[in-house]
């Protein structure tokens, strides 16, 4: 069982759990520094200019915010794992409001791996289940590529092999 950042589940009763690696968490805290901390210079450098420097201090309210988010990130990042059953693939996700996907094999579709610029540059791809139903389309953010590429050809082996008696 790999459980990089989830939190496992072991024991015959219940799934096997595979948390998403960390690379994840250090590209979604990058961005959370990349959009903050240039908002909290604007703000410092356009309220200096106009209303004098003591309102200035409202600067602070962004980098607040950063410091708010960098752990709620890594909550987040924690909270998501998924696992693949005999018939079907478990996603879960969430800390307050937590959500469980259960996509059948024999249901999806098609299986898409896609990665951006950013995630290919941290190592990452992420996993896209599509179904004929809208509603249980599930996506998984940032595996390594190996990884995301042999859940793709093994779903989609698994949804050959069960779509082919319907």
């Amino acid at each position: 069982m790999n459980d990089e950042g989830g939190t496992g589940e072991t024991g015959e009763a219940g799934p096997s759990w595979t948390g998403l690696p960390s690379g994840l968490l250090k590209l979604r805290r990058l961005l959370l520094v990349l959009w903050l901390v240039p908002i909290a210079v604007a703000v410092a450098v356009l309220l200096t200019i106009v209303a004098g420097a003591p309102w200035a201090a409202f600067a602070l309210l962004p980098l607040a915010v950063l410091g708010w988010g960098w752990p709620m990130l890594g909550r987040n990042w924690r909270s998501w794992r998924y696992a693949e059953r005999a018939d079907d693939l478990l996603i879960s996700r969430g800390v307050l409001w937590r959500e469980e996907t259960i996509v059948p094999y024999g249901r999806m579709q098609l299986v898409e791996v896609t990665s951006g610029p950013l995630e290919r540059k941290f190592g990452l791809a992420s996993l896209q289940l599509h179904t004929a139903a809208a509603a249980t389309d599930a996506t998984i953010p940032g595996l390594v590529p190996a990884e995301a590429e042999r859940l793709r050809d093994r779903l989609t082996e698994l949804g050959e092999a069960r779509s082919a008696g319907l």
